[in-house]
Formats: C-alpha cells, sequence, structure tokens
C-alpha cells in the first residue's frame, strides 16, 4: 500500500498522468459509497476481486488521505471545469478528520449469510465460456448440474472444456483422477429445457440481448419448480426486466460472475425492486459455499465494478486524445501505481466494442457528459479494431 501511496504522491510525469486517471475513480468510489449503493467493504472488494486492483479505492482514500484527495480533485476541476470533479461531499468531509474505515466501523459489519432456500441441485443455461465456467464451479463444488444448451455438439463443447481444465489440475498436482471422474459424475448434459424442472436455482449465461433472455426467463417461470431462484449473469441488462415476464419477481436475482469463471473470485449478487431479501441472502451464502466473494448491489447500470471502471478507461483515451500521454506512456504511468495492466492494455483485453457498448449504458443510464464515449474508441469499433480478439486495437498484436 505505502509503495501506491508514494507513487501517487511522486513529483514526476507519470505520478501526474496516474494522479489525473486515479483521482475522478476515486471521487466516483465515494460518490457510490455516499449513496447508499454499496458498503465500503463491497466497493473495495468488487475492485479486488473483479478487477485484481492492489488496493479499492476508498481503502486507497483513506491512505492517500481525504484532504489529499480533495485538494487533487480542486485542481483538477479548475482544469477541466468537468462536475465529474468536484468532491464529493463525503470526502469534503472526511478531509476534515476521519476515515471511510471509521464510517464503515460505525456502520457495523454484516451478518454471514444463510441460506434460506436449499441449494442442492443446479441448472446452467448456456455454452459459451462463462457458462462452461459456471458449470465447472457448481460441479467442483459438490452441486449436481443440469447445463443445458442448444444442440449435442454445443453441450459436448462444454463437457470437453471442463475435462480440460481438470486435466490440467491434475497435471498441476491440484486434483487427482478421483476428483476429476466425482466432478464429471455430477455433470448431466441436456438440450431441452424442460430438464431444468426439479433444480433449486437456474444461472443462465446466453447471448447478451434482453429479448432473447426475456424469452428464456418465460420459460423457467413455466418449467421450474416453486421456489426455484432464477439467476441471470447479465452485466449491462435490467434484473426488474427479467422479473417482470415471471409470476415469481421475488425469486429472480443477479449473479453476476467475472470470466473466468473458475479463476475469478467476485460475484455481483444484484436484488431489484422486488427481489427477495431471503433470495438475496441464499445467494449470497451460496456464493461463499462455492468459494467465491459476493458483493451486494441494486438493479442499476455498471453495477459496481463496471460502472467504476469503464469511466476511468474513457477518461485514459480522452487524455490522450489531448495529448496528455501516448498509449505506452499512460499504460506505464499506471502500471507503476501496480494495476495488474495499462488502461489501454485492458480495453484491448475487454474488448473495445464491449467496451463501447458498456459505456453507452452508462452515459444513458447517468447522463453524465463527461462519460460519453472517447471518439477514438468509437472509431476502432468502426474499424473493426476490437483489441486482442481481432490482433489490433489501441495496441497491435
Amino acid at each position: 500500500m505505502q509503495e501506491i501511496v508514494d507513487r501517487l504522491q511522486a513529483a514526476d510525469r507519470g505520478a501526474d498522468i496516474a494522479r489525473t486517471l486515479l483521482l475522478p475513480y476515486l471521487n466516483h468510489a465515494a460518490t457510490m459509497f455516499e449513496s447508499g449503493y454499496a458498503t465500503k467493504a463491497d466497493i473495495d472488494a468488487s475492485m479486488r476481486f473483479g478487477c485484481g486492483y492492489p488496493v479499492g479505492p476508498l481503502d486507497l482514500v483513506d491512505a492517500l488521505g481525504a484532504a489529499t484527495v480533495v485538494s487533487g480533485l480542486e485542481k483538477l476541476h479548475a482544469e477541466t471545469g468537468d462536475p465529474l470533479h468536484v468532491p464529493a461531499g463525503v470526502l469534503t468531509e472526511l478531509a476534515a478528520g476521519g476515515t471511510f474505515a471509521d464510517k464503515a466501523a460505525a456502520a457495523g459489519g454484516d451478518d454471514a449469510p444463510v441460506k434460506h432456500h436449499p441449494v442442492g441441485k443446479v441448472g446452467v443455461v448456456g455454452t459459451g465460456t462463462m457458462a462452461s465456467g459456471i458449470v465447472e464451479v457448481f460441479a467442483k463444488a459438490g452441486h449436481d448440474v443440469v447445463f443445458v444448451g442448444r444442440g449435442d455438439d454445443k453441450v459436448a463443447a462444454v463437457q470437453a472444456r471442463i475435462e480440460k481444465n481438470l486435466d490440467k489440475a491434475i497435471s498441476r498436482g491440484k486434483l487427482d483422477e478421483a476428483g476429476k471422474s466425482d466432478v464429471i459424475d455430477r455433470l448431466t448434459a441436456a438440450t431441452e429445457r424442460e430438464a431444468l424442472g426439479d433444480v433449486d436455482i437456474v444461472v443462465e449465461a446466453i447471448a447478451e440481448s434482453l429479448d432473447v433472455k426475456l424469452q428464456l426467463f418465460r420459460d423457467l417461470d413455466r418449467i421450474c419448480k416453486p421456489g426455484a431462484i432464477l439467476a441471470t449473469t447479465t452485466s449491462s441488462l435490467s434484473i426488474a426486466s427479467l422479473a417482470e415476464v415471471t409470476s415469481r419477481p421475488g425469486d429472480v436475482i443477479g449473479m453476476h460472475f467475472f470470466n473466468p469463471a473458475p479463476i475469478m473470485k467476485l460475484v455481483e449478487v444484484v436484488s431489484a425492486d422486488q427481489t427477495s431479501p431471503e433470495v438475496a441472502e441464499t445467494v449470497k451464502a451460496l456464493c461463499l459455499d462455492v468459494k467465491k466473494h459476493p458483493v451486494s448491489c441494486t438493479d442499476r447500470a455498471g453495477f459496481i465494478v463496471n460502472a467504476l471502471l469503464f469511466p476511468y478507461l474513457n477518461d485514459a483515451i480522452k487524455l490522450h486524445e489531448a495529448g496528455g500521454g501516448s498509449l505506452e506512456e499512460i499504460d506505464t504511468a499506471l502500471k507503476e501505481t501496480q494495476l495488474p495492466m495499462g488502461p489501454f492494455q485492458l480495453l484491448d483485453v475487454v474488448g473495445n466494442d464491449v467496451s463501447l457498448a458498456i459505456e453507452q449504458t452508462l452515459v444513458e443510464a447517468f447522463g453524465h457528459e463527461g462519460w460519453k464515449p472517447a471518439p477514438t474508441l468509437e472509431k476502432l469499433v468502426a474499424e473493426g479494431k476490437l483489441g486482442r480478439k481481432t490482433g489490433a486495437g489501441f495496441h497491435t498484436y
């Protein structure tokens, strides 16, 4: 932590670049906390486990000192005039004394979540990388899993992908052949959704299309037994919209895994207005059972991670466009603060088309002019330069 603080307080070009990009990110995290959208613990955990950051944003504010963050934001606001650079009220309050840790301690800790619904058998809909990873997570944790795809070739690919991952675990000494057999024996492939009739929870990971998901949730409502939890891994669509087409809106919830699901620890547990608190607590307890770290938030664009991450990535592009640094300079400056990747490296990994879609969703939801997608991002997407998956994006591969 001290190394990060020292780096951000240095007086050189790289540190100046890092401050320019990280101060608005810290301000946004403070605003998220101030609004009551998420707790300090969940905001910090989201960025640590969802992005691999060495420290959460509110812990970083405490380490730097709120007064230092406020001073930096005021300087930035004087230069840009961007309302998003006005220090959050809670930062100004803490600059006079106190920390986010103090506020979290005063609020008290959450009790460990418990299951209000039994969860034994799990259903997964989808056959892509995310769906396969979720199947693997639950099966390795001891759950019988029924996974449904559109054809025999699709579900066979899921089985093959999981077996390949298990073989890798064996080669690394983390699993033996008996353990592999146990996991495989818990898997049941199906090509009809009716196979989900007796599961306790269904997690869908199909195409990120509202119309496609709405039809799925109509089917799940008809097929699944009373009391079964219907979960979606959506990262951008409304949980409430999916709940509305069912007769059980209290049982519908977001369960946003991060890719690759077997490795990434974070799960955003997203409650719509009608989601039952008992269902939300059950899903959090289930996450802990399968060795994931759940964080709670409500049904709002970007949830926690994307809402904090993508404005920062967009700011990096705008800084480059304004002549504030080359791609390499900006990437290096942020990696020197111990982030796992520079912003342009990360954009290319995520996919510039995906990044653009998320940023457009955030602007539509929040209306912040400062979050409008940078022209360079729009240009790269129009040219088909989507990042690593096409061989070229901000960088060439």
